[in-house]
């Protein structure tokens, strides 16, 4: 099985935006550098304005990463791993095949169901649904190959 990428964003971003934000995010970071080396007198007085140099800095590295692409959250299904990120800010998480004791498929989430009593959970969101069933059939197809249990469950309210 090769591997299959599937990202879990509404759209992909153009090259033009990514490029704009990172020169907005560099911007925003000058600009907080800009405040705190040239109108530190006026920092002493005002505690509020490093709150504000604290979120522009953050602003500005969150724009930097996302410009490039290290915010994207994705799926990739291998042939003997699964590689998810299900946040923008956390690291990616590799799933081995060994380590999956079985697999429950929701109608908008998917339980990997790990050794140990452990669960990792990957919810889809109403919002970017094209993506919900070539994800489930790539993670049905996976558990076949590695022979990894997979139950089709319903919600219930």
């Amino acid at each position: 099985m090769e591997k299959k990428y599937f990202p879990l964003e509404p759209k992909e971003n153009s090259r033009l935006t990514m490029i704009f934000q990172v020169i907005f995010g560099i911007l925003c970071i000058a600009v907080a550098l800009y405040w705190a080396i040239f109108q530190f007198a006026s920092l002493k007085a005002d505690s509020t304005m490093w709150i504000t140099i604290v979120f522009l800095v953050g602003f500005g590295a969150y724009q930097v990463a996302a410009g490039f692409g290290k915010i994207k959250k994705f799926i990739e299904i291998g042939s003997d791993r699964i590689t998810l990120k299900r946040n923008s800010f956390l690291p990616k998480t590799d799933i081995k095949s060994t380590s999956l004791e079985k697999i429950e498929i929701y109608p908008l989430s998917i339980c990997f169901c790990l050794n140990g009593k452990k669960k990792m959970i990957l919810r889809f969101g109403l919002s970017y649904t094209d993506i919900i069933n070539p994800v489930k059939d790539a993670i049905a197809e996976f558990a076949g190959l590695n022979g990894i249990s997979v139950e089709e469950k319903k919600e219930e309210l």
